[in-house]
This record gives structure tokens, sequence and C-alpha cells, in this order.
């Protein structure tokens, strides 16, 4: 799940947010019956739930949650806004819903959603240019400065992942959060940060990767190892990859 940051928010009541909605959805999905291990930004180390809602034959341990994303079967997340919208993709696609406060319901609004192959907006955090490496830099100086003479690209970025990622899935581009001398493994958490996203992408036709592979391949050895991720439309992130390529022969 995740927070969309708001205004006139203080960092520590932040920190209050996520750990009141932690323990809130911790609890729902506790009382569902339907989970085994848990593990959240929030919890230093795993939850376990019910233990006979294992599927192998060992007792559940956080060593469960140590698997790549290409096995998860589900993944969303929620933005709150004017409108507070679930966006929930699986097997079958991503489907987007929206609550009606009136009922208690989200509706269904957009079926089987689909990214753009290409974009008009790049996402990533410019704060950091010194520390960029020189495939990241060369990357955002084509979208700037575009040697075809085509349109640049626009800069969008709220700092907040599930909007960044919600607004490149609804209007293409590419979202950025690369690793860089201080952070050289990216800030994000692999499995509940980068895997979801990465899979509602996907599942959107779109890629998700760290430059070096695909990021729902990577087999965690941490429940809240970090991960680089670059995600969005597919001829997007592929001219990047590119690029990442050219540079990583040199």
């Amino acid at each position: 799940y995740g927070i969309a940051g708001t205004t006139n928010v203080t960092g520590d009541q932040v920190k209050k947010l996520d750990v009141l909605s932690n323990d809130l959805v911790v609890n729902v999905l506790k009382s569902s019956f339907a989970t085994c291990v848990l593990v959240s930004e929030e919890d230093e180390h795993a939850i376990i739930v019910e233990p006979e809602k294992r599927i192998s034959k060992d007792d559940p341990s956080e060593k469960d949650a140590l698997q790549p994303g290409r096995n998860l079967v589900a993944a969303g997340y929620a933005l709150y806004g004017s409108a507070t919208m679930l966006v929930l993709a699986m097997a079958n696609g991503v489907n987007c819903f929206m609550l009606d406060p009136a009922i208690g319901e989200f509706i269904l609004v957009d079926r089987d959603v689909k990214i753009k192959k290409k974009g008009s907006i790049y996402s990533l955090n410019e704060g950091y240019a010194k520390d960029f490496d020189p495939a990241l830099t060369e990357y955002v100086q084509r979208k700037k400065f575009p040697p075809d003479n085509s349109a640049p690209y626009g800069a969008r970025y709220v700092g907040s992942m599930v909007a960044d990622v919600h607004r490149t899935l609804v209007y293409g581009g590419i979202f950025m959060y690369p690793a860089n001398k201080k952070s050289p493994s990216g800030k994000l958490r692999l499995l509940y940060e980068c895997n979801p996203m990465a899979y509602v992408i996907e599942k959107a036709g779109g890629m998700a990767t760290t430059g070096k592979e695909t990021v729902l391949d990577i087999v965690p050895t941490d429940i809240h190892q970090k991960s680089p991720i670059i995600l969005g439309s597919p001829e997007d992130v592929t001219e990047f990859l590119e690029i990442y390529k050219k540079h990583a022969a040199k």
C-alpha cells in the first residue's frame, strides 16, 4: 500500500500516518485468514500469521518472503486525493477502482489498463544530478535536448512513488529511482515497493528494470533490501537500457 504525500502534514505526522495505516492493513490481513507471512517497511521482522496456510513443508519463516517478484499473483496501490483510487493488477491485467463514499464501495472505472508504448514525460529527482552515473546523465540530457530535434520531454516529480508511478501508468513515459554514489542500491525497497509497482507496470504492458536486470527476476536475500528501479513505457525504458548497456561496455 502507499500513502501519497499531502500538503500541510509534517514529517512526524506522516510517520504516524504510516504506522496507523500499517497497523490497519496488518489487522485486516490477519483477520482475512488468507495470509501466512507478512512483510512491511514498518516492521523489522516478518509477521507470521497463520502457520497452517503455508505451502511449504517447514514452519513458515521470514525466508518464505524471499521470493522473486515473478512469483507474485497480485499487486496494487491506493492513491489518496480528491478521489480515492485503487489500482489492482492480477494475471488478467490492471484495473482501476474509485471509492464511492456514498455506498462505501470501490467502483470499476478503468478496465484492462495499458500503458502507452512511448510517453513524453520523465520523472526522477534531479537534485541528485551530481551523483548520477554517466548513463543516467546522458539519458536525461537526451530527454531535454533530443538529438533528432523532436520535442523535449516534460519533467514531473512528486516525490511520492505511488503518485509518480500512477501518473506514468496513465500518461506514459518513464519513472526512475536509480542508484547513485550515496545510495549504491537505490532507496526503494524491493519486496514492497519495487516489485509491486514493477508487477503493475508489466501487466499494463510496460517494463521495469534496474538497468542490469528485470526487477521481477531479482532473488532477494533480505526482506528490506533496496533496489534501483526504472519503469514505464516499453520504448522509453528500452532507450534507457540501450544507453545503460553502451556505458557498461566501456
